[in-house]
């Protein structure tokens, strides 16, 4: 089978060590996935350094919403960026666009510099450009490594379609890379839509809470459809079936 590169997007010390056991090659380790991913705590990224040995990714964004910063953020995002370097961390993630919807191409650069010799993803801040096709070019001048992209919608079997045309048009300048919404019962086909060489998805479930008592009048989230007592955990063994169905897509598909 065609080899895949699969990154899983963890949240927790217990899905990190998951991803590693279902054989993922990459961890985006995040906080409040519910956000979109915000950056995790010192804790957890030294944690998460001891614990699993492939190439670990913490997110660099000091809140949810969107990706404009102000100049104390943006002091934030740098200061992150350091303790990663000084853990040990492989990469870090990060995106940061203009009020105009474009790439932040200084601040961005500034960013990927001061990660050296650690690699650098660009996330789904790309999703929220105005133009994809002039968003690839600005975040391959400013030598980030990959771009994480639903193709512009909510997920990205929806956006297969502009998947495959930033493949194309990266021509193995960067790595495009396909998430939101991967599944096992649908990588196979992204696979041979896009014939992206890499995939980003959460393989989670959610895991019963240990708790007794459960008051159902309050829920701390408020979030409709959202388990109160509910704790999202990556499986195993759904990393290792996406793998399988995605690597063998595009190895049919040759």
């Amino acid at each position: 089978m065609e080899k895949i590169t699969l990154e899983i997007c963890a949240a927790s010390l217990a899905s990190c060590i998951a991803a590693q056991e279902g054989g993922a090659d990459r961890i985006e380790l995040c906080d409040n996935l519910l956000e979109g991913g915000t950056t995790p705590s010192y804790a957890t990224i030294a944690l998460a350094r001891e614990k699993v040995k492939i190439a670990l990714y913490p997110i660099i964004r000091p809140r949810g919403g969107d990706f404009l910063y102000d100049d104390l953020e943006f002091a934030i995002m740098q200061k992150d960026i350091q303790l990663c370097k000084e853990l040990g961390c492989d990469g870090v993630v990060i995106g940061l666009l203009t009020a105009e919807g474009k790439v932040d191409k200084p601040r961005t650069r500034a960013l990927v510099e001061l990660a050296w010799p650690m690699g650098v993803t660009f996330h789904r801040a790309f999703d929220m450009t105005d133009d994809p096709f002039q968003a690839l070019e600005d975040v391959i001048e400013t030598g980030c490594e990959r771009i994480l992209t639903s193709g512009q919608r909510n997920t990205a079997p929806e956006g297969a379609s502009l998947i495959a045309q930033l493949v194309e048009k990266a021509g193995g300048r960067i790595a495009i890379m396909a998430g939101s919404g991967v599944r096992a019962n649908n990588v196979g086909a992204l696979a041979t839509a896009t014939h992206a060489a890499e995939y980003h998805t959460t393989a989670k479930d959610y895991t019963d809470s240990r708790m007794v008592f459960r008051n159902p009048a309050v829920s701390m989230g408020g979030i409709p459809g959202v388990p109160e007592y509910g704790i999202a955990v990556t499986q195993a063994a759904q990393v290792k079936l996406i793998r399988e169905e995605a690597e063998k897509a595009l190895t049919n598909g040759q």
